[in-house]
């Protein structure tokens, strides 16, 4: 078994769409980075990687690199997972949570739970998406960014034996 857990926040900006676990959310601001920004994805990403002993996602998807200017961080995920396979390691569960002053989320975490799943190639109930407020103190509570933490158990795929 291995545990890694994944950290990312980003700044709100306007006239950015706001992704979060891949899923496109109705508000004024989104978020800014050289990818989609999307913080929960990344911190799922970071989970995994960190879990196999691989680094960070900035290893694989540099923020220097202009190939991956706006990319969709679901495609990221498709490619940590490409790790996971290769280690023979599988998903036993994820655990995530967002922390956003606004917009309200509670509406989203399903879909964003869906989404998540759907990549990682598991049922949908080992994949758990909370969000929680910062009750209005310091950066995320002035509504200035959103930052997103997970933790993953990793447990290595039962090799098959051969008569």
């Amino acid at each position: 078994m291995r545990v890694g857990i994944g950290y990312d926040i980003h700044q709100l900006k306007e006239e950015r769409p706001l992704i979060l676990g891949g899923v496109r959310v109705s508000h004024t601001h989104g978020l800014d980075g050289h990818s989609d920004a999307d913080a929960l994805t990344h911190a799922v990403c970071d989970a995994l990687l960190g879990a196999m002993g691989e680094g960070d996602l900035g290893r694989y998807y540099p923020s220097s690199d202009p190939q991956f200017a706006n990319m969709n961080s679901l495609d990221m995920l498709e490619g940590v997972c490409a790790k996971l396979e290769e280690r023979g390691l599988r998903l036993v569960n994820l655990d995530a949570v967002i922390v956003a002053q606004a917009p309200r989320l509670g509406n989203y975490l399903a879909e964003m739970s869906k989404q998540l799943a759907r990549v990682l190639r598991v049922d949908q109930s080992l994949v758990n998406v909370k969000v929680k407020s910062h009750d209005r103190l310091g950066t995320l509570g002035r509504q200035e960014g959103i930052a997103a933490q997970a933790v993953c158990l990793l447990a290595q795929v039962p090799s098959e034996k051969t008569s």
